[in-house]
């Protein structure tokens, strides 16, 4: 029972940071949406808007890594090391 709880909390923490890189990537989306068109009506001649798409372009990149990427790395070489001590410790 125990391990069920514990289960349900890691997927409920790998699910909470899938949903918290969408909202990002929603918030991205819409934000320089709107900066393009304000850039476009405003200051057609001096496109600035895409330096934010940009920069916070690679501030999602490294989040979609974290999630998506390195997390399952982590995760995994972290279960294999507790293994590991657990084997170290029957011996």
């Amino acid at each position: 029972m125990s391990e069920d709880k514990e289960l349900y909390k890691k997927a409920e923490k790998i699910v909470d940071e899938k949903l918290g890189f969408y909202r990002h990537l929603y918030s991205y989306i819409t934000v320089n949406i709107i900066l393009a068109i304000i850039n476009l009506i405003t200051t057609p001649d001096n496109l600035w808007f895409y330096w934010i798409s940009v920069f916070w372009g690679i501030g999602l990149l490294s989040h979609f890594g974290k999630v998506f990427i390195f997390s399952k790395t982590l995760t995994v070489n972290k279960e294999s090391m507790i293994e590991k001590e657990m084997e170290k410790m029957k011996k």
